[in-house]
């Protein structure tokens, strides 16, 4: 779960206030200043009212920009690689993926928390399970919280609305494959038996990160994705790195020369701002002033 968190989250390194969603990027010869803000994939959009600088922020800058243009995933061709790769080989059924027990406890968690079968979801990734399980819980316990309207694609639909450019750190393809491709399908079984066979522990870390979240508590929110079991639920080497650092590194390099050609308001999963190997700290190490939005 923690890892499955990690994804739809899906995230130290201290500033004087670590208790803020967004942040000013200036200096290093920007004319103008841009932002960055820190999004929860699963959290209610109302988050937004309560961060009195978003709008100076809107208003300051000339484009938005995501991990990626949100509008691309709901492009046919994207949405046919989506439920493409979303499917098991031809060669590979879910229940193979399990010992008898595990697939046997498994399918009592999808029957209570999907009101399905688990023999109908036999052609499905175990990481397309996870993901949908975690939908459902957020669905039963995060009051407000709605999967249509997430926060990324609020700003960016607000953006084209203005007239603004908006633009993607990362293709919708690279999105799809981090979601279904990025371990072994034995290892997404795994993490599907380690949610599935304790839902409560899993309803309990949701909870504990909406509420960090709510307080734009960014130290909670990376000690919560810290926090290890010691055993196979735990993430592998170099499983949080493919996740979070290396995709912050190669978004540090590419964000200089759009900060460049106009201001911008960067809004990206806040898991990907604290840390050593954090947007913010990348951002401070290459010279920019990082200033919390209070």
């Amino acid at each position: 779960m923690k890892k499955l968190l990690g994804i739809l989250l899906c995230i130290s390194f201290a500033l004087s206030a670590n208790a803020q969603l967004l942040w000013k990027i200036s200096g290093k010869g920007l004319e103008k200043p841009s932002y960055i803000f820190g999004t929860y994939h699963l959290s209610p959009l109302s988050i937004k009212d309560s961060i009195a600088a978003m709008p100076q922020a809107m208003n300051e800058t000339s484009q938005v920009y995501g991990e990626i243009v949100m509008a691309d995933l709901m492009q046919p061709a994207a949405m046919q690689s989506m439920q493409q790769q979303m499917m098991l080989p031809k060669d590979t059924t879910l229940q193979s993926l399990f010992t008898s027990e595990q697939y046997e406890e498994i399918g009592k968690a999808v029957k209570e928390n999907m009101m399905v079968d688990i023999a109908m979801l036999a052609r499905l990734k175990p990481a397309a399970i996870s993901q949908q399980l975690t939908v459902l819980i957020f669905m039963k316990h995060t009051p407000g919280f709605n999967p249509q309207t997430s926060l990324d694609a609020y700003f960016q639909q607000q953006a084209g609305q203005q007239g603004k450019k908006v633009g993607g750190l990362e293709t919708a393809q690279s999105q799809i494959d981090i979601l279904f491709n990025n371990q072994p399908l034995r290892r997404q079984a795994t993490l599907l038996y380690c949610m599935a066979s304790d839902i409560e522990k899993s309803v309990d870390q949701s909870k504990r990160l909406i509420l960090a979240y709510e307080k734009q508590d960014l130290d909670a929110m990376l000690q919560l994705m810290e926090e290890r079991d010691g055993n196979f639920c735990d993430p592998l080497p170099g499983e949080m790195e493919a996740l979070l650092d290396n995709r912050n590194k190669a978004w540090v390099e590419k964000m200089p020369s759009i900060m460049t050609e106009a201001p911008t308001l960067f809004v990206v999963g806040a898991g990907h701002l604290p840390g050593s190997n954090g947007v913010l700290n990348l951002l401070k190490g290459q010279g920019y002033t990082i200033e919390a939005m209070k």
